[in-house]
């Protein structure tokens, strides 16, 4: 049994020296020449600079132009209608809304709870 194990070792050793003898042969280099030279490849050509134009100045000598001149004059109507319906002034908010709303503007301008206090009884009343 050992005998057979070592020839067995033995062949297989064999035949990985074989392949990679085969190897190496693959990866020999030709004399200098015969080898195709791969250039190195070339940036693009840089895109052409933006085109710079002066846009033209105005002159304050020139007429406007047709389109903003005012062709046709305003016509003021002597007898122009009145308002059918009077307009009713808003309803004045809570007492309750408006100190909440007071105590809310005392505090966004940095007021202590004292002043906060005495400015929304003030502002409340108005």
């Amino acid at each position: 049994m050992k005998a057979s194990g070592i020839i067995a070792a033995a062949s297989g050793l064999a035949i990985a020296i074989l392949s990679l003898t085969t190897l190496a042969h693959a990866q020999i280099i030709g004399p200098p020449g015969t080898q195709p030279v791969i250039p190195f490849p070339t940036a693009p050509p840089p895109p052409p600079p933006p085109r710079i134009e002066v846009p033209p100045v105005p002159q304050m000598t020139s007429p406007p132009p047709f389109a903003l001149q005012n062709t046709t004059p305003g016509v003021v109507q002597p007898n122009a209608p009145r308002p059918k319906a009077r307009l009713k002034p808003a309803r004045r908010e809570s007492y309750g809304d408006r100190i909440a709303r007071c105590l809310d503007e005392g505090a966004a301008w940095g007021l202590g709870p004292n002043e906060r206090a005495a400015y929304s009884r003030s502002c409340a009343n108005r």
